[in-house]
């Protein structure tokens, strides 16, 4: 497996530190990236001994991702990293939403590099409704296109001027459903010109952004026959109409939301025109697998991964306290921790 270059996928591993065997899937099969999860996390010194294994295992300055979102989802908390409030929330109620998410994705962006972390799974520009499941609803950045483009675009800068990369999600919008997609398959049953005007909007408004990540969603309108991660017709949507370039990866690929093996959900999501396959649950038995149905990037998806790597750059020289301050002061009595 090896000799190939990067392979399409990103893998989890299951501790605070690499076994052997982790560490010979990672030489071996060389995936694109990495991904770490809160069972990966206990001090920062423990995280970037893992992220400099993982590029020791590879060879290579291998992307490592988080889910860095703040609220429910956030694998780096107290006491070691700030607590940070469901975006929802403080994109209601800070004083200028804006520069308060930029502050946002650039305060998490030095947390996140200091870490060994280059990629955070961020922003989303789902929009959140009055049905949207809560699982998803106070991760969003607003209610309305207009201002989760707004949101999204300040806290993908924020990251961006931290030196990280940021993965907008969860394209083609996710936030008409009702049902969790880590236990079961939603099916979005709008009419195509409504989910034009709005969901879909905001995610091309957001299309030049280097990596972006599907949703496990059944669009009946446009295919009712497979998730989005599953559709060629969705994903010709996402490039040809919604305009995103960039390196798209899946959901995770473990979600309930998916039926049949790791193997065939990856291989129908590469077949659909996915990029790159995310697998985050860790288990070793399934990235052995994976690593041998996930080729090696080539082509149209290798061009658009080292287009991604190439936007990211060194982090902006600014005065992180006067930051900290100045987030602190637009989002009184939401920070906490």
């Amino acid at each position: 497996m090896t000799g190939q270059g990067p392979r399409a996928v990103i893998f989890g591993c299951a501790g605070l530190r690499l076994t052997p065997a982790e560490f010979t899937l990672f030489r071996e099969a060389d995936p694109w990236g990495a991904i770490l999860f809160a069972r990966n996390i206990e001090t920062p010194e423990q995280v970037l001994a893992l992220t400099d294994d993982l590029r020791k295992a590879t060879g290579r300055d291998l992307p490592v991702l988080i889910d860095q979102e703040g609220g429910r989802v956030q694998r780096l908390r107290p006491p070691h990293w700030r607590n940070w409030p469901p975006a929802l929330d403080q994109c209601l109620a800070a004083r200028d939403p804006v520069r308060a998410m930029y502050l946002r994705g650039r305060l998490i962006a030095a947390e996140l590099l200091a870490c060994g972390i280059t990629v955070n799974c961020a922003p989303l520009a789902d929009i959140a409704t009055q049905a949207t499941h809560p699982i998803l609803k106070n991760r969003c950045y607003g209610t309305d296109r207009d201002s989760v483009i707004r949101h999204a675009r300040a806290m993908a800068e924020g990251l961006m001027a931290g030196g990280v990369l940021p993965v907008l999600k969860h394209i083609p919008g996710h936030g008409r459903a009702t049902l969790d997609s880590h236990l079961a398959l939603p099916v979005i049953d709008t009419a195509a010109e409504t989910l034009w005007n709005t969901d879909f909007a905001a995610f091309r408004d957001l299309a030049d952004l280097p990596l972006g990540m599907t949703a496990h969603l059944v669009f009946s309108q446009i295919d009712p026959s497979a998730p989005a991660t599953q559709s060629a017709r969705m994903i010709r949507l996402i490039r040809q109409d919604i305009g995103f370039d960039g390196l798209l990866m899946t959901d995770d690929i473990s979600m309930q939301a998916l039926e049949g093996t790791v193997t065939a959900r990856a291989t129908a999501a590469l077949g659909a025109g996915c990029d790159v396959i995310l697998h985050c649950n860790g288990d070793l038995p399934e990235m052995e697998a994976l690593a041998t149905c996930c080729p090696p990037l080539d082509g149209h998806a290798a061009l658009r991964a080292a287009r991604a790597l190439d936007a990211c750059r060194p982090p902006l020289q600014e005065d992180m306290q006067a930051l900290d301050a100045e987030y602190a002061s637009l989002t009184q009595g939401l920070v906490w921790g």
